[in-house]
Formats: structure tokens, C-alpha cells, sequence
């Protein structure tokens, strides 16, 4: 039996359990792939396909049928009318959506749905500079377990990077660090080096200063590098545990069929 799944909502919470006063640990966003491990009333179990991550979701808003042509790239893009009058939802980055017809201006994904052309990419459409990706996030509010304009977690920043580019990147910071198996020595720091401490992670912008979803301050920013080590071990007494890199194509990455 089929058992590959697209999600068609804009955006909705996966939790732990199968229920609203659950925690929510992770979300899925609109053309995300997934499989049913099995169905619990008004409540799925599923398996993400690009990350294995597991939770329940409500039992709507799915097809069998989706053949992705292209992908939001900007924080989010308004959804329109036929009348192209703005509505109140919007699709998220990252999205993958299928192409019905265009204008000089739109495109319309679903029946009487339209977005903006302008914030669109080819499917296939690969963005090495994962800083350009990560700043669309900036101001962003923390919300735990979130990874979209609405509210994002520190893990999913750095996910998103991989996953609007195709390529395998665990969800949350523990699999992270397990998985980022290069741990350079942490003396002086560069761009693109990744920060991980337990239950956090940022990315160096240059020598000085990274980029993070970081709870206390509420919200996606910049920081000094030195400023939040000192912070995190005095308030969390965590101290920096490991330094990786991000890459983009490496042979430690294992890419993933998350398409088709």
C-alpha cells in the first residue's frame, strides 16, 4: 500500500502525544513528505521523510498527490483570491508547492490560491550562502519546536538551511551533534563554524559574532560570540561543548528522496 503523504496546510504543530495539550515538538509545513506509522481516532502518527522525525498531527490536511515545482524562498509569501485580494494565510519558507497556472505576476498553487511570483525558486534551486537563509529569520519570536515566521527554535534554524536545499540534517540539537561529526578544536572561531552546547545551537556570521534562535533574549538575533559563551555558562552553566562547521556538499551528508 502507498504510503508517502504530502502535507497541504500552510503550516501546523507536530506533537508528542496525540493531543493539543501535548507538548509540540516539532511542525510541518505545506508539500512536506511523511509516511503514517498508524492512526489514533482523529490523531496520525507519522515519520517525516527528509528527517525521520516522529509525532502526531491531527488527521486532515494531506494528499497522496504532489508533484512539487517550486519553493518559497522568503519568510513567508501571502496567499491571494482569484480576485488576487490578500487572505490572512500566508505559506512559510521552504514550502513546496506545485505550479497550476501564472500570470504576469502570480501563480496559483491550489484552485482560487495565488502567491507571489517574486518569492518563488525552481524546485531544484540550491542557495549556498546558508547566511542568507538564516537572516530571513531575524526578528523572529522563539517559540520551542517552531520553524517558521510565526516562531522558530535555535535546531530549526539551522535545519531549514538543509532541508530547502535537499539534503539530510537532523531536527533537534542532540541529533545535531551527533550527527556533525566534525569536531574542530574550539580555539578562535570563523564564519560558518556551528556552536553547540547541550540544548543549543548558533552560527558564526564572521570571527565576532554568530546568529541564533535564542530563548532568553525571545527571539532570532545577532550576538558576540564571546558574550554568549560567557552568558550560557554563567545563567545555564553549560559551557561550549562542540565546534563543527556548516557545509553545504560534503561527503558526511547523506542526501534524501524528499521530492518524490
Amino acid at each position: 500500500m502507498k504510503n508517502n503523504y504530502f502535507y497541504k496546510k500552510p503550516l501546523s504543530d507536530i506533537y508528542k502525544k496525540p493531543s493539543k495539550v501535548s507538548e509540540v515538538t516539532s511542525q510541518i509545513i505545506y508539500g512536506e513528505k511523511f509516511k503514517v506509522l498508524s492512526k489514533n481516532k482523529s490523531w496520525l502518527k507519522i515519520k517525516m521523510s527528509h528527517d525521520n522525525y516522529i509525532g502526531y498531527i491531527k488527521d486532515e490536511n494531506y494528499t497522496e498527490n504532489h508533484n512539487p515545482t517550486h519553493k518559497i524562498f522568503t519568510l513567508k509569501t501571502n496567499i491571494f483570491n482569484k480576485r488576487k485580494k490578500k487572505t490572512k494565510y500566508s505559506l512559510p519558507f521552504a514550502s513546496k508547492i506545485s505550479i497550476i497556472q501564472e500570470s504576469k505576476s502570480f501563480v496559483e498553487f491550489e484552485k482560487n490560491k495565488w502567491i507571489a511570483k517574486i518569492d518563488i525558486k525552481k524546485i531544484n534551486h540550491i542557495e549556498k550562502d546558508y547566511l542568507k537563509i538564516l537572516k530571513l529569520f531575524l526578528g523572529t519570536k522563539y517559540v520551542w519546536g517552531g520553524k517558521t515566521y510565526k516562531g522558530i527554535d535555535c535546531s530549526a534554524l539551522l535545519q531549514l538551511f538543509y532541508y530547502y536545499n535537499n539534503i539530510f540534517y537532523p531536527r533537534d540539537t542532540k541529533d545535531q551533534l551527533r550527527y556533525s561529526k566534525n569536531n574542530i578544536e574550539i580555539k578562535g572561531f570563523k564564519k560558518g563554524d556551528v556552536l553547540f552546547w547541550k540544548g543549543h545551537v548558533a552560527v558564526c556570521i564572521n570571527a565576532k559574532k554568530l546568529i541564533h534562535a535564542y530563548g532568553p533574549e525571545k527571539k532570532v538575533l545577532v550576538m558576540s560570540i564571546t558574550k554568549t559563551i560567557n552568558i550560557i555558562e554563567r545563567t545555564a552553566k553549560l559551557i561550549l561543548k562542540k565546534k563543527s562547521s556548516i557545509k553545504l556538499i560534503s561527503t558526511k551528508i547523506r542526501l534524501v528522496n524528499i521530492l518524490f
